[in-house]
């Protein structure tokens, strides 16, 4: 039998880490519900100490999620540690995550300790940890670039005073597969009770290695890989769940190990995570993309008509694409539209939501004829966006552009219930309706990015867009999806403000030090 390969995911951690991907609780906890089901075996909720918000979504991540092990973050320092603790109490499986750096640069240049403080600290951490949970985690950070000799001693300390599992990151990005796979060999081998933990690892993508790195280790015996859906993560990113958990099971001839994933999930939990973050998946992207099963070469075409296996090594059904669709429109009733979510892995928690995304979808099928997986997909994601303590809603909106004169927007909304009139001109139709909102809230909010992308294929497609706006240290990102490509933005900045606006608001995580 294979040997088991768990499924770390630091998406609502280190995936949150990426500039402007910044989470509240209900978008952390919805996305932790998705992993969940998906069956990811830990999932890092977030790092407790970075802010009272972030505290508050570990716990209630904690509280609800209840088949996967909800692991909190800590720096190797006593509160940290004690608030992670403290953080994962309600889980009824919970572990910490404790870190420091060994490398030289590391701990010279940004710890400014010795080697043997660091490795003292090291072993007092696990020990603290170890006082809350029999579940610990250590990091040694950038360990990619740490001296071999020191790494071990490190590592034989801490299994020693009690972590049941060693990480390893490439924190960087520096390492290549041969050079990282020989240094996963060498620490299980020259570690004398490196058979007390199970070996862990956490690469980045700065040289488009994460996935590469992890897959080496895992030829030679690392049994956990720390991943985020699509990729997600500070730079360029960390190694991608659904590219190593397909690759693994892809090639059964090459790997000793399988994870327990339902990979039917994983479609659905790149999409929720795109769009909640505002970060686009590209056409070309392994898995998840729009193209990953997609063939024009007229050659590639009649190959998989004649057999499939011609120019696809994986099945799309098998990470939640769908070959057959069961087209939804106008006349479609409730049943058939429940039935068609629930097929595609999505289900509600009240019956609230269930009938506000019933009555989004009557709407859209009054715009367009058909309704496919994608717009359902979108449908779901706009679900609790409207807040009914919104403050800011869009009533109206009127856009003059014509060939050679200045695009002009008038747009009501209503203000804490109170209906409010604003025009503007801009450079652009949306320029302009972006400017004609401001004329009501003048918020001062500087826009950082503007994406729009087409659900659908088709003249009739939703266009889904997503903005992401910075006020006094605050990102937010918005998301607005319709027919109308100017009323989707315009619903994608309110979204943004009403996010600015709300109390659930708070700084961007980023805090120095991170594995």
């Amino acid at each position: 039998m294979n040997d088991r390969l768990i499924i770390f995911d630091t998406t609502l951690r280190d995936g949150e880490q990426s500039p402007g991907a910044s989470m509240n609780a209900d978008e952390k906890n919805r996305i932790a519900r998705v992993l969940e089901k998906m069956r990811v075996d830990v999932i890092e909720a977030g790092f407790p100490a970075a802010s009272n918000g972030d505290f508050e979504a570990v716990r209630e991540i904690a509280t609800s999620i209840k088949d996967s092990t909800v692991c909190g973050l800590a720096r190797a320092h006593e509160t940290d540690i004690d608030l992670a603790a403290e953080a994962i109490k309600p889980a009824a499986s919970g572990r910490i995550h404790t870190f420091i750096a060994t490398s030289p640069i590391h701990m010279r240049e940004k710890l400014r300790m010795t080697p043997e403080q660091v490795l003292e600290q090291a072993v007092w951490s696990v020990k603290r940890a170890r006082s809350y949970t029999d579940d610990v985690e250590f990091s040694p950070e950038d360990a990619g670039r740490s001296e071999i000799d020191f790494l071990c001693r490190v590592l034989e300390a801490v299994i020693d005073a009690g972590a049941t599992t060693v990480n390893i990151p490439d924190t960087v990005g520096y390492n290549l597969p041969l050079q990282f796979a020989a240094l996963i060999r060498g620490l299980q081998e020259r570690v004398p009770n490196s058979d007390k933990a199970i070996f862990s690892v956490h690469c980045h993508n700065d040289l488009g290695l994460a996935v590469a790195n992890s897959l080496a280790a895992i030829e030679v015996g690392a049994r956990q890989v720390e991943c985020t859906i699509n990729g997600l993560g500070e730079r360029a990113g960390n190694a991608s769940l659904e590219e190593i958990v397909m690759a693994v099971r892809t090639r059964r001839d090459a790997f000793s190990c399988d994870s327990n994933l339902d990979t039917t999930q994983i479609l659905t939990a790149s999409r929720l995570v795109s769009n909640i973050t505002g970060f686009a998946v590209q056409p070309n992207k392994a898995i998840v993309g729009a193209n990953a099963f997609a063939h024009e070469a007229g050659i590639h075409q009649d190959g998989v008509m004649k057999s499939r296996e011609t120019y696809e090594i994986m099945r799309a059904e098998d990470v939640g694409w769908q070959a057959n669709r069961m087209v939804l429109g106008k006349h479609s009733g409730r049943n058939a539209f429940k039935q068609r979510l629930k097929e595609l892995g999505i289900q509600f928690e009240t019956e609230e939501e269930l009938n506000g995304a019933f009555s989004r979808f009557k709407d859209l099928a009054d715009k367009k004829h058909e309704i496919f997986d994608e717009d359902l997909q979108s449908l779901v994601t706009e679900v609790g966006l409207d807040d009914a303590n919104e403050q800011l809603r869009l009533v109206t909106l009127r856009v003059c552009t014509q060939t050679g004169e200045t695009p002009e927007a008038t747009v009501t909304m209503s203000v804490d219930g109170v209906e409010r009139t604003g025009s503007a001109a801009g450079s652009g139709p949306v320029d302009a309706s972006f400017r004609a909102i401001e004329s009501i809230v003048d918020s001062h909010s500087e826009l950082e990015l503007f994406s729009v992308n087409s659900i659908t294929s088709g003249t009739d497609a939703q266009g889904e867009v997503t903005v992401r706006l910075q006020n006094a240290g605050h990102v937010v990102n918005g998301h607005g999806a319709d027919t109308d490509i100017v009323i989707a933005s315009a619903k994608a900045y309110l979204n943004a403000l009403n996010k600015l606006n709300s109390s659930t608001k708070r700084t961007h995580p980023q805090i120095s030090g991170l594995i």
